[in-house]
């Protein structure tokens, strides 16, 4: 990616790519996914001023995991890529980690 550095609040965030079966296996055409509502924070700016004229810095980073609104950001493309940029205030929380599929193994 280019160097490109989001000003104040701003982020640019990398969808990450939807799921292409169903959990019974169908398969999804392009046209009917969904697009993602999670994404990996690729850029984050310095933060914004508040009131009193302090900066306030963001709680997100490069690298981070989020969720966003469905209609958040604005699309745009960067060295060919598909990005959104968006003010942190429209990121809903970080992915800290993945949580793993719940057992189906029975209790004896």
């Amino acid at each position: 990616m280019a160097k490109f550095r989001p000003l104040h609040d701003r982020v640019v965030v990398r969808r990450l790519n939807a799921e292409e079966k169903t959990a019974g296996g169908i398969i999804i055409p392009d046209t009917a996914k969904e697009k993602p509502q999670e994404g990996e924070v690729v850029a984050a700016g310095p933060g914004a001023y508040n009131d009193a004229g302090t900066l306030v810095k963001l709680e997100v980073k490069a690298g981070d995991r989020v969720l966003f609104g469905k209609w958040s950001g604005t699309e745009v493309k960067i060295d060919g890529e598909d990005l959104l940029i968006m003010k942190e205030s429209d990121i809903l929380g970080i992915v800290e980690g993945t949580t793993a599929a719940p057992s189906k193994k029975k209790a004896a």
